[in-house]
């Protein structure tokens, strides 16, 4: 039995970033679900329980005892150990894309000291901005190859609040008890890759944009079939 796939977006965004990917994997016979974490926010500290049941809920729909393959973007990345230890399903392989890495030991902090002094000052009554309000157009314009598309993820975008950026993941141990992998867009996460590499782990470059996996959803998809051991 193949493995489900399972695309966790990033908080910061939304599931129409893995849409054009889920779409692809479908076409080419593969069981695919696009769990929503745009609520996750809105309920208050701690965050990363919501992220848990969020994941968890869609797969109410898989046999019990059918594997999954945990598929990780941006932030993202850093749940993964706790939806893998939440899960009542077999886990047969986790592959981050353009993520950051969860710490060996826990428990990871979501932003760093320097990124949350960015971050503070945009806050307003605690609330940030969306993600693409915080770059320039310069930052933001190249991601983005169709302007639908781009339309789509934008208004898309939750409002966090900025203790989700304050929060600390745990680790929970053993949670890497099954193969791990990493695809690569590029910088700013070429440092995660290094690292992904070092803890023996796959690693793959599929060169582009933060939201590569929008502009290429057919390359992110081949690329996501060949890291789970599926092709």
């Amino acid at each position: 039995m193949r493995p489900t796939f399972v695309l966790v977006h990033s908080p910061s965004v939304g599931p129409s970033t893995w849409q054009p990917v889920a779409e692809h994997l479908t076409a080419a016979g593969h069981r695919v679900l696009v769990p929503s974490l745009l609520h996750v926010g809105a309920s208050g500290p701690p965050f990363w329980p919501h992220v848990v049941r969020a994941v968890r809920g869609p797969l109410r729909q898989v046999p019990a005892g059918s594997p999954v393959t945990l598929v990780a973007h941006s932030n993202a990345g850093l749940f993964l150990p706790v939806i893998r230890s939440g899960l009542d399903h077999p886990v047969a392989g986790s592959v981050f894309v353009d993520a950051a890495l969860p710490a060996r030991t826990g428990p990871t902090p979501v932003a760093a000291p320097e990124f949350l002094e960015f971050l503070r000052p945009m806050a307003v009554n605690g609330t940030l901005p969306r993600w693409t309000d915080w770059w320039d157009e310069a930052d933001v314009a190249p991601m983005f190859a169709d302007p639908g598309m781009r339309r789509t993820v934008v208004e898309e975008q939750p409002t966090l609040p900025l203790s989700y950026y304050e929060q600390r993941i745990p680790v929970p141990g053993g949670w890497d008890d099954h193969p791990c992998s990493y695809l690569l867009f590029g910088p700013p996460y070429e440092e995660a890759a290094a690292e992904a590499r070092e803890r023996g782990w796959r690693v793959a470059h599929l060169p582009g944009e933060h939201l590569h996996q929008i502009v290429d959803p057919a390359g992110t998809a081949r690329h996501l079939v060949e890291l789970a051991g599926m092709a």
